[in-house]
Parts: structure tokens; sequence; C-alpha cells
């Protein structure tokens, strides 16, 4: 199967690299050399992941991302960056990057992260198939639509980021399980990113600011103290 990915990268040999080695697993690419060039390709083609430039002219990727994210078809996100530091990975990845890998990067490893999120994607979709119930959940007032990606509270729609509803969903889909941070992490984020507990907390605090009644006092994703957090499995 054929997968159609978009490259949003100032650098053109880079670009071409990246363009030459998907060609070996059967990805079709295409290139935009700047921010605005690469919504305006994302908007009139159909892609199954975008490999993102931080730096980029026009506009630049944290901003690109943030606009993707507001589409409501989902992709994968790899962002592609020469800066390093904890505060731009942590601004990556809470926009919505998937992952995130730090130039000079070897072909190889970005080939690998690219596999491993089209394997994300495809098992994601074999639950939802297989799975009678897996379009629909519903706890109480809260409602979770998987094929609309929306959710409901009380009847009234309620705004998530794209890894919110990924966090939520994957909650809601094993309730009563309790998972730590890192196992989130590879979980929801589909990376080891040693270090980046924090991520979790912080898209945990977001996700209970909008679906909880009480957010201190949740009701839904409770934290199990020294372990990590569940889904409450006795409502």
């Amino acid at each position: 199967m054929n997968h159609k990915v978009l490259i949003i990268e100032d650098n053109a040999e880079i670009a071409n690299l990246i363009q030459l080695h998907l060609k070996d697993i059967n990805c079709d690419a295409d290139v935009a050399s700047d921010g605005a060039a690469g919504l305006e390709c994302y908007q009139q083609g159909s892609y199954d992941l975008v490999i993102l430039d931080l730096m980029l002219p026009v506009i630049d990727g944290l901003e690109v991302c943030k606009r993707l994210r507001t589409h409501t078809d989902y992709v994968p996100i790899i962002m592609l960056t020469a800066k390093s530091s904890e505060l731009d990975r942590v601004l990556g990845l809470e926009i919505g990057a998937d992952d995130y890998i730090t130039k000079p990067f070897s072909l190889p490893e970005l080939v690998a992260r690219v596999k491993a999120q089209f394997r994300r994607m495809e098992a994601a979709g074999v639950a939802v198939a297989d799975a009678a119930t897996a379009t629909r959940l519903q706890f109480g007032e809260l409602e979770i639509e998987v094929d609309k990606h929306r959710v409901l509270l009380a009847g009234t729609p309620i705004e998530l980021t794209a890894k919110e509803f990924d966090l939520l969903w994957h909650f809601a889909s094993h309730p009563g399980r309790v998972y730590s941070r890192t196992e989130l992490l590879d979980k929801v984020w589909n990376y080891r990113y040693e270090g980046y507990e924090h991520t979790v907390n912080s898209h945990i605090n977001r996700l209970r600011n909008k679906i909880e009644t009480d957010p201190a006092n949740p009701r839904y994703i409770l934290t199990v103290w020294g372990v990590g957090y569940k889904f409450n499995d006795v409502l």
C-alpha cells in the first residue's frame, strides 16, 4: 500500500533526500518550501503523514502545526528541526506533533519513525474496525464518537486537540486500566520521550479542565497516586 507524505522543509537538499528515501518504503511525497505553501498543499491534497520543519519562512512550523490540528481529519506530524532545547520539544509535542527529530539526523532513523507512525495509524484503524462498539463510547454525560472525532458533555460539543482526543479515547477504551506516564507516552504518542512525562501531566490537566465539572475532583480521569492515571470504571 502506497502512502502519501507531505514534506514541508525549506532546505531543498534535505527535502529531496527525505523524498528519495521515502520512495524506498513505497511513499509518494510532495515537497513545500515554506509554511504557507505547505498549508496550501495540504488543503489541496490528501496525505497520510506530514514531515514538518520547525524553522520555516513565511509561516513557522509551530503555527503550521497548530493550523493542521484545526482540521477535522487527523494526520500524524513528525516535527523536524535544528533546535534541540527542551522548550522546543515540549512546544512541538503539546501543540500536536506526534514525533520530534532533531537535525542532524540519520535518514534510516527518520524512515523508521515514519514507519512507526503508519503502524500506529493502521493499528488504530484495525481496532476500530474490529470492535463492534468502537465508534462510540458513553459514560454518563460524556459521549465520545471516534469516527466523527467528536466529544459531547451533556449534549454540548467539547473542543479537543487531536492529541487530547487520542488520550481520552485511549483511556475510555480501557476503563479501570492504570497507565503510568511513560506508558501513555509510548501508547498515545507512540514514542518514548524520556524525561517528558510532564507532557502527559499538562495534557491531562487541560483535558480535565474541558471534560470535568470540577477538575480538582475529577469524575472521569482519575489519578492513581504513585502509579499514574486511569479512566473511572465505576461511573
